[in-house]
């Protein structure tokens, strides 16, 4: 089984159902809930997707999301050694360079994110949500 890091973007496509991406972000979502791939978020884009989401939904709305989020998504942790590790790599986002890093050590084998610039010192293989769907089988169970 596949493990994925899924970046704050896709989240938030899908949370707020920003179209046309939620529509590729749900299936990358939707294989993650099926247990065809395992999803990880970043530790820091957990509070940086409820600080956004309490913008749009409040706060009540925010921790329902929250909680849905946390249902489906491991966090991948974010320590000193992460944090170092970002600074290390030389990436042109430091916050994608920190989601790097956190999927290397967490084991990911892909990163998918509507930003692919951000990542371009990623030591994890970065994909769109469109390119990773066909990685992650199709999310109504047929491969």
């Amino acid at each position: 089984m596949k493990r994925v890091l899924v970046d704050v973007n896709v989240i938030l496509d899908v949370l707020l159902a920003r179209h046309p991406h939620a529509v590729a972000g749900r299936a990358v979502w939707a294989a993650i809930e099926l247990r065809r791939a395992e999803g990880f978020l970043a530790a820091h884009a957990v509070t940086t997707i409820d600080y956004l989401m309490r913008k749009e939904l409040g706060a009540a709305g925010s921790r329902r999301a929250m909680r849905a989020l946390l249902r489906v998504f491991t966090v991948a942790p974010v320590d000193h050694a992460i944090i170092q590790s970002a600074l290390d790599s030389g990436g042109p986002d430091f916050e994608d360079s920190v989601a790097a890093a956190a999927a290397a050590a967490a084991g990911c084998d892909l990163i998918v994110t509507r930003d692919p610039k951000g990542f371009r010192a990623s030591p994890v293989p970065v994909f769109t949500p469109e390119a990773a769907v066909p990685l992650l089988g199709r999310p109504d169970g047929v491969t």
